[in-house]
């Protein structure tokens, strides 16, 4: 077992922060007791509020479902901090958040579950009657935190959708936009901003499958996670 969180007390608040950093769970927690149970015994020993700190590239859904469920649960209030990348498993683990802020440089991905099997006709076809039962189970977090239909969300997760900050706030997906109270620079009297300068062209980058990522220097993590360490991944479910 590894530990893929971490648990902090901040000096400055005397409120206790939780660090997610790299993958979540680089092993699943589907049949484990002891992760599951060591991580929820942590985090009932946090008393009030606590600020979720989140860089994951993705990982586990077991592991994700478990952690959104305790982080649903715990008593006081829970802010999730997107500082650098929720994809994939940790974009799930981000709607856990009574409210949820994503610094304007992070991005969030959402796309299907896959999974690593083998076997039969008969073992194929049950793979990918569990896989659509995952991901109608990560619509249900996606939808009860944006509100937007069951349909536009399978449809982004189908296309494998990235999202910037302003997009990721305009669909639903976070509460709002970290550092944005701070005044914007003030534009010189002489120098008037171009017209096209003030609309927002931020837009999700959204790429299909078809597409192959590494033509646009992106390499998803979670992706060459499965490669690196498939024999591990048999039979377990990763976004």
């Amino acid at each position: 077992m590894k530990k893929f969180w971490n648990f902090i007390q901040n000096e400055d608040t005397s409120e206790t922060e939780l660090l997610f950093n790299g993958p979540i769970s680089e092993d699943t927690w589907w049949g484990d007791e002891v992760t599951p149970a060591l991580f929820r015994d942590e985090l009932a020993k946090v008393s009030g509020n606590l600020t979720v700190w989140l860089n994951s590239p993705g990982g586990d859904v077991f592991a994700a479902s478990q952690i959104y469920s305790m982080l649903k649960n715990h008593k006081g209030k829970v802010t999730v901090k997107i500082d650098g990348i929720a994809a994939s498993a940790a974009s799930v683990v981000a709607m856990a958040g009574d409210e949820t802020l994503i610094a304007p440089t992070a991005l969030m991905m959402i796309h299907d579950p896959s999974t690593c099997a083998m076997g039969n006709k008969a073992d194929m076809e049950k793979a990918i009657i569990l896989l659509d039962e995952v991901k109608e189970s990560i619509i249900n977090a996606y939808e009860t935190k944006s509100h937007l239909s069951r349909n536009k969300i399978a449809k982004l997760m189908s296309d494998e959708t990235w999202l910037n900050a302003k997009k990721a706030h305009e669909m639903g997906f976070v509460d709002g936009i970290l550092f944005a109270e701070k005044k914007m620079p003030v534009v010189p009297k002489e120098e008037k901003p171009d017209e096209e300068e003030k609309e927002d062209t931020l837009t999700a980058m959204t790429y299909s499958k078809s597409k192959n990522l590494l033509q646009v220097g992106l390499v998803l993590c979670d992706k060459l996670f499965c490669k690196n360490q498939i024999r591990r991944l048999y039979g377990r479910i990763i976004w």
